[in-house]
């Protein structure tokens, strides 16, 4: 009888930690143009805000392994937080492009540390249920990323100098989950005599570290410049192209939380083919769409394709770590920072020179580097381990 998926205490506080990052991930990153309008900045300046989140996302990474040990797992994620808040809050009320870039970086380092406890502790928690248990947490933090985009489009189009005070709007949820849900133990967290994760990993590892990079890349690409490919095949407003993006977020959401289930016959691999693929169509219904109606339709096909990228590819590294999940996840952090850092800027500086549409067609040559790199590296996972994911 395979085993369920209890939804604890625990569940919860991990996935409503995520809401709060992605809801500014979601009111942040597909605001671009507003951003741009407010800053009078070209694509490439405000492609720079995404690369002072990767740079701090690589930061996060190298000093994951350290975190978890010093501080433990739960205990990092908390202290993610409150450092996400501070940079929440800064960008929130500073001007000049120099100091938005620079809060750009707190909140980013913030979000990853937030997101790497999530993945490992979730993974510790639930074991061999750690897929289906990472995607439905996806799945409810998602829920802050379509809430964002639609916070900061409403605020937009209603009163468009104020669509910064909008991304306070998460900020009560965030205070509550650090007095109310936060684990106040008497125990303090003692280090292990074996110290921080280590060790050289593997080639297959940093094979399968390539793909996670395409994914992340393929996904944050769409995030922050999604709204101004439709702005500029649809002729949209950049506050009604920005509402539009609730589309990806709600695919997103709607696949994180029922393509576990949906799929859980399938291997990881598969899984990760799968949404792939879909994630290709949605491209392309999107890349020739002039109607704003089709270009939303595909939004959400290209969400539910990007849905379950980050879980999988991030199960597929620990899969390939040799025990070590904190160093894994850590290097994967170090991945994604290059991702949210590169790609952004890389789309944006090519949307200068060649048009957003031209530039755009960098997402589908990622998707194929990330399928090539799932043929040519599988993930090996037993058959028991595969029936305790039918739950």
């Amino acid at each position: 009888m395979p085993a369920t998926l209890q939804r604890d205490r625990f569940f919860w506080t991990i996935a409503l930690q995520t809401v709060v990052v992605n809801f500014f991930l979601g009111g942040f990153g597909p605001a671009q143009p507003l951003l741009r309008a407010d800053q009078g900045t070209s694509l490439t300046i405000a492609g720079l805000h995404g690369t002072a989140m990767g740079i701090a996302s690589i930061a996060a990474g190298l000093s994951n392994p350290w975190f978890s040990h010093k501080f433990g797992r739960a205990n990092a994620g908390w202290i993610g937080l409150t450092i996400f808040v501070a940079g929440l809050i800064s960008i929130s009320f500073l001007q000049p492009v120099s100091l938005t870039i620079l809060a750009a970086a707190v909140t980013g380092f913030g979000t990853s540390t937030v997101i790497n406890s999530f993945v490992t502790s979730l993974n510790s928690h639930y074991g061999a249920l750690a897929p289906l248990a990472v995607a439905q947490a996806n799945g409810v933090a998602s829920m802050g990323y379509v809430f964002g985009t639609f916070t900061i489009g409403t605020i937009a189009q209603q009163a468009p100098d104020f669509w910064r005070l909008g991304l306070l709007v998460i900020l009560p949820l965030a205070l509550y989950l650090f007095f109310f849900r936060r684990e106040k133990s008497n125990e303090p967290h003692t280090p292990t005599s074996d110290g921080p994760q280590s060790g050289k990993l593997s080639k297959a590892f940093w094979i399968t570290w390539i793909g996670f990079v395409a994914t992340i890349s393929t996904e944050f690409a769409t995030a922050f410049w999604a709204a101004a490919l439709v702005r500029d095949r649809t002729d949209a407003s950049a506050a009604i192209s920005t509402i539009a993006i609730m589309a990806l977020g709600t695919g997103m959401g709607l696949g994180r939380l029922f393509g576990g289930r949906i799929m859980h016959k399938l291997s990881l691999d598969h899984q990760l083919l799968t949404i792939l693929g879909l994630q290709f169509l949605g491209f392309f219904g999107i890349w020739f769409s002039h109607s704003l109606a089709i270009s939303m339709a595909m939004l959400l096909l290209s969400g539910l394709g990007i849905s379950m990228q980050f879980a999988l590819t991030s199960l597929r590294m620990i899969n390939h770590s040799d025990g070590r999940p904190d160093l894994a996840i850590g290097k994967s952090s170090l991945a994604a920072g290059i991702a949210i850092g590169g790609a952004p800027f890389l789309l944006g500086v090519l949307g200068d020179s060649y048009g957003i549409s031209r530039a755009y067609l960098m997402v589908p040559v990622l998707i194929l580097i990330a399928v090539a790199i799932v043929i040519a590296v599988p993930a090996h996972m037993s058959q028991e381990e595969l029936d305790r994911l039918e739950a």
